[in-house]
């Protein structure tokens, strides 16, 4: 599949020409990314760091804290590599010091190794010195210690020229030759979705840049090009859910479709009967788009939405499988609550009322500290989680972004030694000192 990149200096994103030469500034990369993110990873690339000449160390960790990034450029120690994971990096990329000391200190399957290439020759400091060592060398010689690796063919580098399809065939082999699992990236030259289509065929994705910024590519024409059917009109299924996984329905899609929601943000689809329709354009319930993803077979789709209004249904319902249900169920019913409930109600006390709510909240969490056995345990907790629910709405949070956050809490590598603060560690007279 793509993965769109977003090089930085000073701040911006630009796009240099064999590494050297300014020829597109881009500005502010946050857009960019915004955009980006829908079809998947981002590579973001601290040129500035990478050169010895500063960093954008803060810009970066906005962005992978925000959107899902793989994370290159001036990362030479093990301080600076687990900074940035912690800080919501996807995966790093390590150039130079990508060697097994480092490595082996760090998790495998979110390390990759960027071989910078020409003619088939590691180079480094900046493309201008070579080192002996083939591409093949380095990955024999690194794939235990990595997730993967990305190939960038310097000579081609931010000149659309052309893949070197030849050459990515042959690393690819060689990569799995060394381990089945270990995903190799390509960069350098990638032009054409035939060229995208072709590098997932043989295993591969493809890096682009140059091609996306000057429109000489489309980022809806990268993201599709893998993509299969086996159907007579050339149709994707789609399953549309919201972001915490429920479906809310089964619609259409196809190249045109998705090349619309990208571009406007929304959820469009295909009608086998009506053409081309964006959700809600008619009725007011539409969709933002959070992402598209693709399955494992390159034949369908399913797409990440917020869902606004009434719901997906065309009966009026959120989805189109029955009642809504779950604790996304019991978070919408909640905002709901807290925009309509009526004075003296419970609901509306417990927005009003601060200390009420605050004093709920620690008596739930005490009496499930307290409970025994899975039943009572269950219902302690559904009553914490509701009162939780109350308290993330009365802050204008959502169920959604505790979700993110423990997405990104789990990409951590330096974890917390979990100890009670004093207050709470006196229980029947024995300190507690760690997690029991």
């Amino acid at each position: 599949m793509i993965v769109p990149s977003i090089d930085l200096m000073g701040g911006r994103a630009v796009q240099l020409e064999g590494g050297e030469a300014l020829r597109i500034d881009a500005g502010d990369p946050r857009p960019l990314a915004a955009d980006f993110s829908r079809v998947g990873e981002i590579a973001v690339i601290d040129l500035d760091a990478a050169r010895g000449e500063g960093d954008n160390r803060r810009l970066v960790e906005e962005l992978v804290s925000a959107y899902p990034c793989r994370v290159g450029g001036g990362i030479r120690d093990y301080e600076t590599a687990v900074r940035l994971l912690d800080a919501g990096a996807r995966k790093i990329i390590l150039g130079t010091a990508a060697e097994p000391d480092l490595l082996s200190r760090l998790p495998r399957d979110r390390v990759i190794a960027a071989l910078d290439a020409r003619d088939g020759e590691v180079v480094v400091e900046g493309w201008r010195t070579p080192t002996g060592a083939s591409v093949a060398d380095r990955i024999r010689e690194l794939a235990p210690y990595v997730g993967g690796f990305l190939v960038t063919t310097v000579e081609r580098e931010g000149r659309m020229a052309g893949a070197d399809l030849a050459g990515a065939a042959e690393i690819v082999r060689i990569a799995r030759e060394c381990r089945e699992d270990l995903r190799v990236t390509w960069a350098g030259g990638v032009t054409t979705a035939g060229e995208v289509a072709e590098l997932d065929r043989l295993g591969a994705d493809a890096q682009v840049g140059m091609a996306l910024y000057s429109g000489k590519l489309s980022l809806a024409e990268a993201f599709t090009a893998p993509l299969a059917s086996d159907r007579p009109d050339g149709l994707w299924p789609v399953v549309v859910c919201d972001e915490e996984g429920l479906a809310l329905g089964l619609v259409w899609g196809d190249r045109e479709s998705v090349a619309e929601s990208l571009k406007r943000g929304r959820g469009v689809y295909r009608s086998r009967t009506r053409g081309l329709w964006e959700k809600g354009a008619s009725s007011g319930n539409t969709q933002d788009l959070v992402r598209i993803e693709v399955d494992c077979d390159r034949d369908a789709l399913r797409y990440v939405v917020r869902q606004n209004g009434g719901g997906f249904c065309h009966l009026g319902t959120r989805t189109c499988f029955g009642p809504d249900r779950g604790l996304g169920a019991l978070d919408r019913t909640i905002r709901s609550r807290q925009e309509s409930s009526p004075p003296g109600s419970y609901t509306h006390r417990l927005f009003t009322e601060p200390g009420l709510l605050a004093a709920k909240i620690r008596e739930e969490a005490a009496e499930l500290a307290e409970t025994e056995g899975p039943v009572r345990a269950a219902e302690e907790a559904a009553d914490l989680l509701y009162f939780a629910l109350v308290k993330l709405r009365a802050e204008g949070a959502s169920l959604a972004e505790v979700e993110r956050i423990l997405d990104r809490r789990a990409l951590k590598v330096v974890r917390r030694p979990g100890n009670a603060k004093p207050a709470f560690q006196e229980e029947g007279g024995t300190r507690w000192t760690g997690i029991h």
